[in-house]
């Protein structure tokens, strides 16, 4: 399942924005078989060592802005993804800013909720 798979129009818009701020493409590879699937509903959960790294813990759905890439830090969990996410409202992160309506966060910090 590729990216340029007909994306709507605001996540195409999203996209090309994220890429400015970058100043790189996103990755335009297949989404990885691993990987939670493009709509699944997550609760972003807080780290349990430290106050974030948001403000606190909300809903959101895991979208096709970009696909999950591997986390790339000293940090990361084996095999960790960073998610795209967009939120159900607006957030804050824990030093105060936002508010974001979307992020790429990283796998560790994401729960699928369990479909009623």
């Amino acid at each position: 399942m590729s990216l340029s798979s007909e994306p709507d129009s605001a996540e195409q818009r999203d996209r090309e924005a994220i890429e400015h701020v970058l100043g790189r493409p996103l990755p335009d590879d297949p989404w990885p078989a691993a990987a939670l699937p493009p709509g699944t509903r997550v609760l972003v959960v807080q780290d349990p060592e430290w106050d974030g790294p948001w403000a606190e813990e909300f809903l959101g759905v895991v979208d096709r802005t970009g696909v999950p890439e591997p986390v790339r830090h000293r940090l990361a969990q084996p095999n960790e993804f960073a998610y795209w996410v967009a939120f159900d409202e607006p957030q804050r992160d824990a030093d105060g800013d936002g508010p974001y309506r979307k992020a790429q966060i990283w796998g560790r910090y994401l729960k699928p909720v369990p479909s009623s």
